[in-house]
């Protein structure tokens, strides 16, 4: 398990979004994840999509399925899981997201989106067919405590999909000292683990691992377009830069966290992987 050198609490992860609330909306779009490219022609828009789309898949998401989403940023993710049918209940940590994702319902009910910390819900007992974090399980500060939560809010049988940001097995010494330590430390992420330390987490919390997924080859193209977006939003709109290089920008140096994540996954010293999971 790669830690931050930095404690990273619930304030912090907040504040992370909140602060690049504007920035990741115009250059991440609504979906604030990776893209998933199947035959490698996709915009990243519809890659975006299908990463959602295979999570649906994996969680069996559909009519009648109740389904909490872990994370859910914006909400889109959220969306497109209630036009499937289901029941969606979905949390984020961040105000400024929350504000976008209610905005964004155009008056429907479906998705129920809460403000809050997931670590410490008060969500109902085994009121849940499927749970899905789709890159927020890196966020939480009590790695434990993230499965143990989904473990009390599902029913016997029900599932937890996630999608996440992983280190590589043995990643080197200057690997970890200059990509991936940092990525986590200006990412807001307390921890990143390796395929292991989920399934060992998941396990000992009362989880069966059904599938993994190393899906890296295809989702690692989401990076160099991010760079050209970001780079063309420094040339052409002065926000950009007043943000950069002003010292009250907290969060500025994700820009910099923006590239160690690219060469992470060239050199392979990350991975990404979608796991799913079966409450015992």
């Amino acid at each position: 398990m790669i830690a931050s050198r930095s404690e990273i609490d619930r304030a912090a992860v907040a504040s992370h979004y909140d602060e690049l609330d504007q920035f990741y909306r115009e250059v991440w779009g609504e979906h604030v994840h990776h893209g998933l490219w199947l035959r490698g022609d996709e915009t990243r828009e519809r890659a975006v999509e299908q990463l959602a789309e295979l999570v649906i898949t994996r969680a069996k998401a559909g009519p009648g399925v109740h389904v909490c989403d872990i994370g859910c940023g914006y909400g889109a993710s959220a969306r497109l899981i209630a036009a499937r049918g289901a029941a969606v209940t979905a949390v984020t940590i961040s105000p400024a997201q929350f504000a976008i994702a209610r905005e964004r319902q155009s008056g429907n009910s479906n998705p129920r989106f809460l403000l809050g910390d997931w670590l410490e819900n008060d969500l109902p007992a085994e009121s849940f067919d499927a749970a899905v974090a789709i890159e927020s399980s890196e966020h939480m500060p009590d790695f434990d405590r993230f499965f143990w939560q989904a473990h009390r809010v599902l029913r016997r049988d029900g599932r937890l999909v996630i999608c996440a940001w992983l280190s590589a097995d043995a990643p080197g010494g200057a690997a970890q000292r200059w990509l991936l330590e940092p990525i986590c430390r200006e990412g807001r992420m307390p921890q990143m683990g390796t395929v292991m330390d989920y399934q060992t987490c998941g396990e000992k919390t009362g989880f069966r691992l059904v599938t993994f997924e190393d899906i890296t080859h295809n989702v690692r193209r989401t990076w160099p377009a991010i760079v050209r977006r970001l780079l063309a939003k420094l040339a052409t709109d002065p926000r950009y830069v007043r943000f950069l290089v002003s010292q009250h920008a907290h969060n500025r140096v994700f820009a910099l966290t923006i590239l160690r994540i690219w060469i992470a996954y060239r050199i392979g010293a990350m991975r990404y992987g979608v796991f799913t999971f079966a409450k015992l």
